[in-house]
C-alpha cells in the first residue's frame, strides 16, 4: 500500500472523534512488530523516528528511514512515516528527502518566546515543502535529555489561553499537550487532567496529541480519545515487551548465540503490545 502521510490519517482520527496510534522505531524489528500489530487490528498506523533514535543509529537518518518506507509500502494497512521530537533543524531538513510525511519540531525546552519564534521559522520552511508540523507546549519532560519532572506540578501543564495564541502566531498543524504524562514512564500509573484536556480541545482548532502515552492504563486512553485527543504517542511500552522477552528467552535457553531467535520473541511480543494499544484506542 502506498505510504500516507500522518496529517491524512490524524484528520481523519480528529473528524471521526477517534485516534490514531503512534509508535517510536528503533530497529527493523520495531518497524515490522508494529506494522505486523496494526495489521492484526487492521487499524492504520504511524511509524515514528525519534531524534534520539537518529542518534544511536550513528546520526544516519536514511537507513532505518528506508527501511520503514520499504515495510510501510508493502503493508496492508495505511502506514505513515513521523520524524518525531526534533530540535536539529539540519535533521528537519533531511525529513522530505527521507520519506517523511510529518515532523514534531520540539522546542518545548525553550522559554515561550524563543519556542514560538522557532517553531514558527521551522513551519514556515516544512510548509512549503508539504511536511506536517507537530510542536508541544507544556513541560511533559523525560525526553530529549530533559529530566523526569512532576507531571502534575504548578506551571507544567499546557494553558489554553496560551495555546490557543501558539498555535495562532506559530501556524503548527498539531499541538502535543502536557496533562499529566511523562515521557519513558515504565509503569502504568499515570492519569490524566480531564477537565483541562476539555478545555484545551474546546479552545483549539488543531488535533491534540498526547505523549508519554506508556504511563497511562487503559480507562486513561480511552478517555483522553474522548476528550479530543487524536494522536497517541507510544513508544516505552514496546521496549518494555521486547526487552521482557528477550530475557525471558535468555533465561530459558543460556546456550542461545543465534540473535535471530530472541529477536523473533521480541518481536512478537511488541506486536502483541501494539495490537492492544490499538484495541484499547479503537474500544472508545
Amino acid at each position: 500500500m502506498p505510504l500516507t502521510t500522518t496529517g491524512e490519517l490524524v484528520g481523519r482520527a480528529a473528524a471521526a472523534g477517534s485516534a490514531v496510534a503512534s509508535f517510536n522505531v528503533i530497529t527493523l524489528e520495531h518497524v515490522e512488530a508494529v506494522i505486523a500489530g496494526a495489521e492484526s487490528a487492521n487499524a492504520p498506523v504511524v511509524l515514528q523516528v525519534s531524534e534520539n533514535a537518529v542518534k544511536f543509529r550513528y546520526g544516519r537518518l536514511l537507513p532505518l528511514a528506508r527501511a520503514a518506507v520499504a515495510a510501510a509500502e508493502r503493508a496492508a494497512v495505511p502506514v505513515a512515516l513521523h520524524l518525531d521530537h526534533v530540535q536539529s533543524d539540519a535533521l528537519l531538513r533531511q525529513a522530505p528527502d527521507a520519506g517523511f510525511g510529518s515532523v514534531m519540531y520540539d522546542a518545548a525546552r525553550l522559554p515561550y518566546a524563543e519556542n514560538l519564534a522557532a517553531t514558527r521559522a521551522a513551519v514556515d520552511w516544512a510548509h512549503t515543502r508539504g511536511l506536517w508540523i507537530e510542536a508541544e507546549l507544556g513541560e511533559i519532560g523525560g525526553k530529549g535529555g530533559r529530566p523526569p519532572l512532576d507531571a502534575h506540578a504548578p506551571g507544567a501543564r499546557t494553558d489554553p489561553d496560551r495555546a490557543r495564541t501558539f498555535v495562532a502566531d506559530s501556524g503548527v498543524d498539531a499541538l502535543a499537550v502536557a496533562v499529566g504524562t511523562t515521557h519513558a514512564m515504565t509503569t502504568r500509573t499515570a492519569s490524566l487532567d480531564h477537565a483541562l484536556l476539555g478545555r484545551l480541545s474546546a479552545a483549539l482548532d488543531v488535533p491534540l496529541v498526547l505523549h508519554g502515552s506508556s504511563g497511562l492504563p487503559d480507562a486513561e486512553l480511552t478517555a483522553a480519545v474522548g476528550s479530543g485527543i487524536a494522536k497517541v504517542n507510544i513508544g516505552t511500552a514496546l521496549n518494555i515487551a521486547m526487552t521482557g522477552a528477550v530475557r525471558d528467552f535468555l533465561a530459558a535457553h543460556p546456550e542461545a548465540v543465534d540473535s535471530r531467535g530472541y529477536l523473533t520473541v521480541g518481536r512478537e511480543a511488541m506486536t502483541r503490545a501494539v495490537a492492544a494499544v490499538i484495541g484499547t484506542l479503537t474500544a472508545h
